[in-house]
């Protein structure tokens, strides 16, 4: 074998296995495999995970955090709006240079999946042609999903169809859309039935934001889900954010979500990013905002959790790591219980995995030998910890390594070094 990891512990509970890789996939997988390896790994009963993905994210302003100029309030509409200001100032270059940054952080923390939206808004598609350019250059270690989004609304922004189809053509994968940002409620409901039916027609998935707000009567959510249902979509839609949810009415969200698991409709919720955006114009009780995870998980919806944003426009933090999403979101959703917060790491693993239809992504065999070695015995640990990322493996090749989280102390009586963890 290319590579055996020794006595790993998986996120399903077990614990004392080994598992083998050849040729870029998992060869063989078990308790004290037989199998010999070009090299051998001890994992010393840490957490080997699937590699993170993240569901939702804007690569095309990321690190540009104070350009043109810092938002100033921090809320969702300036940082539309100075993104707009900074649009006509983007040069390739700088975009490309940036999202590769971001990339090599990714890797470092184990993040080997990414969809990310771009800006179809900008008749000249710069923001475009440096991400496929950057998908190109990724694709060795990164599966980069692109999705087409009309920021600026698809109907509300002259030639935002045609962009958007024009992006399609030059190879972005997804189809995106905003209804919530359209100038009525009626054209927010045409334009997902327009994008809706061209994905239809072109066999695309579908990655809608959607609902944004924490307007209760934004509905889209609706009616995103029956289009899925009329033209048979189901499995290859999904509505970001959705964070309108959180104000609705709960008898409105009893009809909602039969029709969201009718339809096959997958949830994505950005916790890091709706904390912080939502309930701005509220002053005390001051809303959440983000979407009704637990009961969206208890209705047998999908859900997912995205980054969203690393230092752009609409938030100055961030470093691309999926556990602190998790992190958030559990705390948010109040997601406390032993099986809610493994949820929680699933939704930064496999369930955004299965949202984008990622092929040979898992722990068995067969599939790529895609995985991360976490300084921690268990995805609840890793979530407490934000587990330093031992080792990175793509298809088989170790692509990041970094040391156990540990400190020294010197204090009387008291042990040599800490390293955070119960029972060790």
């Amino acid at each position: 074998m290319d590579l055996v990891v020794r006595n790993a512990s998986l996120p399903d509970g077990r614990t004392g296995i080994d598992i083998a890789v050849e040729g870029g996939r998992i060869a063989a997988l078990g308790p004290a495999l037989a199998a010999h390896g070009a090299r051998e790994i001890d994992a010393g009963g840490d957490l080997v995970s699937p590699p993170f993905v993240d569901a939702h994210f804007h690569m095309d302003s990321t690190l540009s955090y104070g350009m043109p100029r810092v938002n100033a309030s921090g809320t969702l509409l300036e940082g539309i709006a100075l993104w707009g200001e900074l649009k006509p100032q983007l040069v390739q270059d700088a975009l490309v240079e940036c999202a590769m940054q971001y990339c090599d952080w990714a890797v470092a923390r184990g993040l080997l999946a990414i969809r990310t939206h771009v800006d179809v808004c900008d008749e000249r598609l710069l923001a475009v042609e440096a991400l496929l350019d950057v998908k190109r250059r990724v694709a060795p270690y990164i599966d980069l999903q692109l999705v087409a989004f009309p920021q600026d609304g698809l109907l509300r922004s002259p030639g935002a169809f045609d962009n958007l189809k024009r992006a399609i053509a030059m190879g972005v994968d997804v189809v995106g859309g905003i209804p919530h940002f359209e100038r009525t409620m009626a054209q927010g409901a045409e334009s997902v039935r327009l994008l809706c039916e061209f994905a239809a027609e072109q066999g695309l998935r579908v990655d809608m934001h959607c609902d944004e707000t924490d307007d209760p009567l934004s509905r889209h959510i609706e009616t995103l889900a029956y289009e899925t249902w009329r033209l048979g979509l189901q499995g290859r839609v999904a509505g970001s954010h959705l964070t309108s949810m959180h104000s609705m009415d709960n008898y409105y969200v009893s009809k909602l979500l039969p029709l969201m698991r009718e339809s096959g409709v997958a949830a994505i919720a950005n916790p890091l990013i709706n904390i912080t955006l939502q309930g701005r114009h509220d002053t005390y009780p001051k809303r959440r905002g983000m979407t009704r995870v637990p009961e969206l998980l208890a209705a047998g919806i999908d859900v997912a959790f995205g980054h969203d944003c690393v230092m752009d426009p609409w938030y100055g933090l961030g470093s691309g790591d999926m556990l602190e999403v998790a992190h958030m979101g559990l705390h948010v959703a109040q997601m406390t219980g032993q099986d809610a917060m493994r949820a929680c790491f699933e939704a930064v693993t496999g369930t955004p995995a299965r949202i984008l239809g990622l092929e040979g992504y898992g722990l068995a065999p067969g599939c790529h030998a895609d995985f991360v070695l976490l300084d921690a015995a268990t995805p609840v640990e890793a979530i407490r910890l934000r587990a330093a990322r031992r080792l990175v493996v793509r298809r088989g090749t170790i692509v990041a390594e970094a040391p156990a989280m540990k400190a020294s102390l010197n204090l009387p009586g008291r042990p040599g070094s800490v390293d955070f963890r119960i029972g060790r």
